[in-house]
């Protein structure tokens, strides 16, 4: 099993000095920092360690997804957001649960006795309501629908149709914000019957840098997005990945996020 690890940052350099080296390289066979144009160092610092860094163009986290995938090699993605949310030590569980056959493994920050330190009033209950309303719609098990921390099938993206830009463009204009693709993943995951399963590995606190959530416009959004599954897509005859011949990242020119 080919494994590509994506760490998620911006402005993160606290987090992904402490995070990065807890990292064993032995568990993934490629590893890339896609940043979002950070200026407090991380860029540089990851690269001086060894890292694959590659520098998004357009903001918001689903095009840092989108432009990333022609570079990655791996059949299993894990994503992660090395600012101390994600506890790293649990990657080599939701890989093992990816051999046994899962297309989607969740690190869920509360199942069982899993706990968010990062969670307030707004957001602990923003993530039970999502979750039970993914549930309830569409069929899910989930405890926890929303979370970045997960692993799965690369080719999962062009199944779930993911990558299309209209599975995101009305509630990101009704609502004038980019959304990310982990909660509509777990909606169509479920919709499509597809092998899910959920890891315990709770939530530590941030280290260091800035929440990026935006509560009332990515909230509304996703909520929005969840109705409108109901009705506006269907599990179709299993795409393919564009043929792609995996450019190094050397080639590739950073462009930070205007």
């Amino acid at each position: 099993m080919n494994v590509t690890l994506l760490a998620l940052t911006l402005n993160e350099i606290d987090g992904v000095k402490a995070i990065m080296p807890q990292i064993d390289r032995s568990w993934c066979s490629q590893i890339i920092v896609v940043d979002g144009g950070s200026t407090d160092g991380t860029i540089e610092w990851c690269r001086e360690n060894g890292y694959e860094v590659f520098v998004q163009k357009r903001r918001g986290i689903r095009f840092a997804y989108l432009e990333v995938m022609p570079y990655v090699t791996g059949d299993v993605i894990v994503c992660i957001s090395p600012d101390g949310n994600c506890p790293v030590d649990r990657i080599p569980q939701l890989l093992e649960k990816m051999r046994e056959g899962y297309d989607l493994v969740i690190g869920s920050r509360y199942l069982g006795e899993a706990t968010s330190q990062d969670d307030d009033m707004v957001t602990g209950f923003g993530n039970w309501l999502f979750t039970k309303t993914v549930n309830l719609l569409h069929g899910g098990h989930y405890t926890d629908a929303m979370v970045i921390y997960r692993a799965f099938r690369r080719q999962l993206v062009y199944e779930l149709d993911l990558d299309k830009e209209e599975s995101y463009r009305l509630p990101e204009k009704l609502f004038h914000t980019v959304i990310s693709w982990e909660p509509l993943m777990s909606v169509r995951a479920a919709k499509a019957g597809m092998k899910v399963t959920e890891v315990p590995v709770g939530e530590p606190g941030r280290i260091g840098g800035e929440r990026k959530l935006q509560v009332l416009r990515w909230g509304a959004a996703y909520y929005f997005q969840f109705w409108r599954e109901i009705w506006y897509w269907r599990k179709a005859a299993t795409r393919s990945a564009a043929a792609v011949d995996h450019p190094p990242l050397s080639t590739h020119k950073d462009a930070s996020r205007r």
